[in-house]
């Protein structure tokens, strides 16, 4: 017997996709850019129409074993859609503008998607799995809190180098007033330099939050509510308030940090040449890009298996 979550998800995913193949129909057919291009439209289009059709079989063939499949590689296609979200979020979290506000919004809409597609896929489970009362708060295994303490050490260098220039010293032959240079040259909102003239570095804070994410999906601390929240302590935390700024941050920095470094791989074999951008040598750029892309891809691959392991210790 099939939970009834089954089709209040298959109502859920029909929806979506009407709005998200909705959405792409209207770029293709205005020429708004999507990814690059026009043409991207029509595939966002295609997948809205398959989670539409997807959703509809859920509600009627509701013992069909093939649909929960179908339900994953469409979560798939959301989740690549969706992969930069992150770095939106973080530019908007500092008062900038994005760089397409229709990218942005698609990036949105696919996460969101990306998320109730799961949930249907999941949901497929049977009643009395679904309805047994909820596992008391636990630990991760020590493999994965293992992959915790690499996500969290990974960062490390990245935070230092970061600090050095906020209180104005130098690393890889770039001081800190040359980084504030080039934050107020690009464009860099009020907030982000008051924070750098105070020896704060945005992203700095935004590593501190996030470790303290990835250590309470491995931690017994992350699902109950702590102490000092005095209306809610005690109280479950509901699994999608860490689930999901975990997911959109792991899919953001897996494929970003590990494509990163093959590239850097590639520019240190001589394959090709690295983009200096703003950098005055390769030296400088290879210097810094190995400290972003191994705290990246480090932090990125510990918080997709602390993600997994929360999904899988806090399901009902």
């Amino acid at each position: 017997m099939v939970k009834r979550g089954w089709v209040r998800s298959g109502w859920a995913v029909a929806g979506w996709g009407a709005g998200y193949g909705g959405f792409g129909l209207g770029c293709a057919l205005s020429g708004t850019a999507l990814l690059g291009g026009a043409w991207p439209g029509w595939v966002v289009a295609g997948v809205g129409l398959a989670a539409v059709a997807a959703g509809c079989a859920a509600v009627r063939l509701r013992s069909a074993r093939w649909l929960t499949g179908v339900l994953w590689v469409l979560c798939g296609l959301a989740v690549v859609a969706a992969w930069s979200l992150l770095m939106d979020v973080v530019t908007l979290l500092f008062g900038q503008a994005v760089d397409s506000v229709p990218a942005a919004v698609h990036k949105a809409l696919a996460a969101a998607g990306a998320l109730l597609l799961a949930g249907a896929a999941r949901a497929r489970r049977p009643v009395a799995r679904a309805t047994a009362p909820p596992a008391a708060p636990s630990s991760a295994p020590a493999v994965v809190q293992l992959a915790a303490w690499a996500g969290t050490l990974a960062f490390v260098p990245y935070v230092v180098m970061k600090l050095i220039w906020a209180l104005g010293g130098s690393f890889a032959g770039i001081s800190g007033d040359e980084v504030y240079a080039s934050s107020v040259h690009n464009g860099a909102s009020g907030i982000w330099l008051a924070l750098e003239r105070r020896g704060l570095d945005g992203t700095v804070l935004l590593a501190a939050i996030g470790v303290f994410l990835l250590w309470g999906l491995v931690r017994p601390w992350g699902q109950v509510f702590p102490r000092w929240t005095l209306p809610l302590r005690g109280r479950r935390v509901p699994r999608w308030l860490p689930l999901t700024p975990a997911l959109i941050g792991a899919a953001t920095l897996v494929p970003y940090g590990l494509a990163g470094i093959g590239y850097l791989a590639l520019c240190e074999t001589g394959v090709t040449e690295i983009r200096l951008g703003e950098f005055a040598t390769a030296g400088q750029a290879l210097q810094i890009g190995w400290v972003g892309m191994c705290a990246f891809a480090g932090y990125g691959v510990a918080l997709a298996v602390a993600t997994r392991s929360y999904w899988r210790r806090t399901g009902a």
